[in-house]
């Protein structure tokens, strides 16, 4: 009973919303001179025909003949198995062609449950969207409510420019929602209602300012840098984290890591060649989803051809607002002897390297360890072996003593 009583609860929750929504549609689908009808139903076309006009003819789109329809007693005229072809403008008339009633016959198909998301790009605010799992070619018109907790049932707001989304302010985040997507046309209506927490369906919006940069003397790194997402909040307890997608523009598989930081340096490049890359986010506990991925960003690791690039340039293009001048043989050779030798460009230092060597010796020790106990026991498991069989023949022989006999002459042993 216990367990009936929470699902039962639900049940009544929904219920709720749904009965809200459809109470909130307060426009019907009646319209003077228009007749809905359901493509490959049976519709029928009232006449109203006065009292003094026993005889009535129909007409299609101006056309006396209507060869796909059946008249009726009362002048009401009867359309079988509807088709497409058949929408159009019917007109009723009397015997002397005064003109009865005009109807406009609309063909379609009711609505299709609908096909809803709701994600959260933040924790203080969810959108919902949603499209029709079924072209009915009629007018249709949604209707969005949502429900928190037992609270009452609320609209949720629509945005004109974004007819498929409603969007609910702030939100709270561990509450939990119900929300009624109803759609309607002159057929009828359907409606989905999803239930959700905001947790569960937060995704970020992709990172921003995605740059990629060689790193000089390193012909297999990059320097990748991003911000995070605008519309993330930023306060210390909601972080995310990233992962970084690569991969050379002419290669199809994609290499990926992930990490907590704002940048990475990739480390396993291809020397000389371009790189594509992207970044995705997602909430440092896991919650809800990755985003999307951002907008590619190109690079491509140092080479010597970009130093030889540098200097040559530096070389073929001096400064023009530099003027020459005659320098003495004396100066000259004065500051050629006493200027010191540029100093040479080294590789910066890395980290990684260094751990890795770290990593490496460390390695070397534990398995030189391994196999000194191996050999200890080995060595052990012999001295017992010999043991026994020196026990079991019956010989007691003192160590020191075997020795002493060995060393003796033969004669004196005799």
């Amino acid at each position: 009973m216990s367990s009936f009583a929470p699902c039962l609860s639900r049940v009544i929750c929904l219920l709720a919303v749904a009965a809200v929504s459809r109470s909130l549609s307060a426009h019907t689908w009646e319209e003077e001179g228009v007749t809905y009808g359901r493509i490959g139903d049976n519709v029928t076309l009232k006449c109203d025909s006065r009292n003094d006009s026993s005889v009535t003819e129909w007409r299609y789109n101006g056309s006396p003949h209507v060869p796909w329809g059946l008249l009726t007693n009362p002048g009401d005229l009867h359309l079988p198995n509807v088709a497409h072809s058949v929408m159009g403008n019917y007109t009723c008339h009397s015997q002397s062609g005064e003109l009865l009633r005009s109807v406009l016959l609309k063909l379609g198909y009711p609505p299709g449950i609908p096909s809803v998301t709701c994600r959260a790009s933040d924790y203080h605010n969810f959108s919902c969207y949603w499209k029709p799992s079924v072209d009915t070619m009629l007018p249709t018109r949604y209707i969005t409510s949502y429900r928190e907790d037992r609270n009452s049932p609320e609209i949720c707001l629509q945005d004109p420019i974004y007819p498929n989304m409603c969007a609910v302010r702030h939100s709270k985040l561990w509450t939990s929602y119900q929300m009624n997507i109803t759609e309607e046309n002159p057929l009828g209506s359907t409606f989905r209602i999803l239930e959700f927490t905001v947790h569960s369906i937060v995704k970020p919006d992709p990172p921003e300012i995605l740059s990629a940069d060689a790193i000089p003397f390193a012909p297999r790194r990059l320097l990748v840098t991003w911000t995070y997402p605008s519309t993330w909040p930023q306060e210390p307890h909601f972080k995310l984290k990233f992962r970084l997608q690569y991969r050379p523009v002419l290669h199809m598989y994609w290499s990926m890591v992930e990490t907590a930081n704002l940048s990475d340096i990739i480390t396993d490049a291809f020397i000389g060649a371009e790189h594509i890359l992207q970044v995705s986010a997602r909430d440092f506990l896991d919650a809800g989803n990755w985003s999307d991925w951002s907008v590619e960003a190109r690079a491509t690791p140092w080479t010597m051809s970009a130093l030889e690039d540098s200097n040559t340039t530096t070389k073929e293009d001096p400064d023009p607002h530099i003027q020459e001048s005659f320098v003495p043989d004396s100066e000259l050779s004065n500051k050629t002897t006493t200027e010191e030798p540029e100093p040479q460009v080294q590789e910066p230092f890395d980290q990684n390297d260094s751990v890795e060597k770290v990593v490496i010796l460390i390695s070397l020790g534990i398995f030189g360890f391994v196999v000194l106990v191996l050999f200890l026991i080995f060595g052990a498991l012999i001295w017992v072996r010999v043991g026994r069989t020196v026990k079991d023949s019956g010989i007691k022989m003192n160590f020191l003593s075997a020795i002493h006999l060995k060393t003796l002459p033969k004669s004196q042993i005799l």
